[in-house]
């Protein structure tokens, strides 16, 4: 019901315009990068001089950095300036999301996928500025971000609702150890250990097959582009919804990857038997060990991840961007052949 749910939500915001009122602004880059703190400081500033009414929160490292320079900021206007610049920390996204109308992000993918890991529930729509070295998810070039927002201001947003994970660890009695909501990929591998992962794969309480591999990858459409990608999963456009099983070198010439729907509810057991532990990892943070018996239940989350779309076409320009996706000399026609075989 989540599933569908999310599902025809996404539907009916990808069709319409969202006219949001902002009154403050989320900004998450990353603070020991000097470059991007100075492009942090000039966003900043354009903001509160240009939107005097939009409260503007940065990295709470950066309150004391002397390039952000946060007092000469104020100084340009203490009135105004001094109660509107405020600064985050993780603790305050995960307490009081709905402090935030817009979030923007300046870097690459991790960055917004750290800006995922900061909000556990509800999530403001997303706008990312790419400033990073792999883009697929940052399709608004920063140096046009004076227009960008405007456009934001005055005529609105048009939406992508990207599916996340509710990604559960049990340990073999019961007792839940970790819940993480997962933008990209839940990743099970074998860790240090030398032996082969054995792994169970549950679906809505059936066993679907037992996993002998390197580890195995439960990816987001959003993730398909990532780990599971390079482990030679499939392209999933993401507005599919679908749950992409992904095999890491598996021990069989038959394992080939497989889209489930995103109505499953899947579980993950490391058996008893098993030679090994494992190691489960979120969006390649926060790794956590699997002892034999325990297990990791995925599920599609309540709570995704808008982003702001630039226009249609966003995924292909990305993948053609960042992956060459189809990129080939074009063949020349049966004329100019025939004329060069005459000379």
């Amino acid at each position: 019901q989540t599933a569908t749910g999310v599902r025809k939500l996404a539907k009916q915001l990808g069709r319409a315009t969202i006219h949001i009122r902002v009154g403050s602004i989320l900004i998450v880059t990353k603070a020991r990068d000097n470059s991007l703190v100075y492009l942090t400081r000039e966003l900043t500033e354009w903001i509160l001089g240009e939107n005097p009414g939009i409260i503007v929160y940065v990295d709470a490292k950066l309150e004391h950095s002397k390039r952000f320079d946060a007092l000469g900021i104020i100084a340009k206007n203490p009135q105004n300036y001094g109660s509107k610049l405020k600064y985050w920390t993780p603790q305050l996204t995960v307490s009081c999301p709905d402090a935030f109308d817009l979030v923007i992000t300046l870097g690459g993918d991790g960055t917004v996928l750290y800006a995922s890991g900061l909000f556990q529930g509800t999530v403001p729509p997303v706008i990312p500025f790419s400033l990073g070295s792999l883009g697929f998810l940052t399709n608004f070039p920063f140096e046009k971000y004076k227009l960008h927002l405007k456009r934001v201001f005055e005529h609105g947003i048009n939406v992508n609702l990207r599916m996340r994970f509710t990604c559960t660890v049990y340990q073999a009695d019961g007792t839940r150890t970790v819940r993480q909501q997962v933008l990209n990929e839940l990743v099970i591998d074998r860790g240090p250990s030398p032996f082969i992962s054995m792994l169970e794969l549950y679906g809505d309480s059936h066993l679907l097959t037992i996993v002998q591999a390197d580890g195995l990858i439960l990816s987001t459409p959003t993730g398909s582009t990532a780990y599971s990608l390079s482990a030679g999963g499939s392209l999933v456009h993401p507005e599919i919804p679908a749950i992409s099983v992904t095999p890491i070198c598996p021990h069989t010439l038959s394992f080939r990857p497989m889209l489930l729907p995103d109505s499953m509810s899947l579980k993950v057991v490391v058996p008893k038997h098993s030679r090994a532990m494992a190691w489960v990892s979120f969006d390649g943070r926060n790794r956590v060990q699997l002892k034999s018996g325990d297990y990791v239940t995925v599920t599609a989350s309540q709570y995704p991840f808008p982003t702001v779309v630039r226009k249609k076409t966003d995924y292909f320009d990305s993948v053609s961007r960042s992956l060459h996706w189809n990129v080939r000399q074009k063949q020349k026609p049966l004329s100019n052949n025939a004329s060069d075989s005459k000379k």
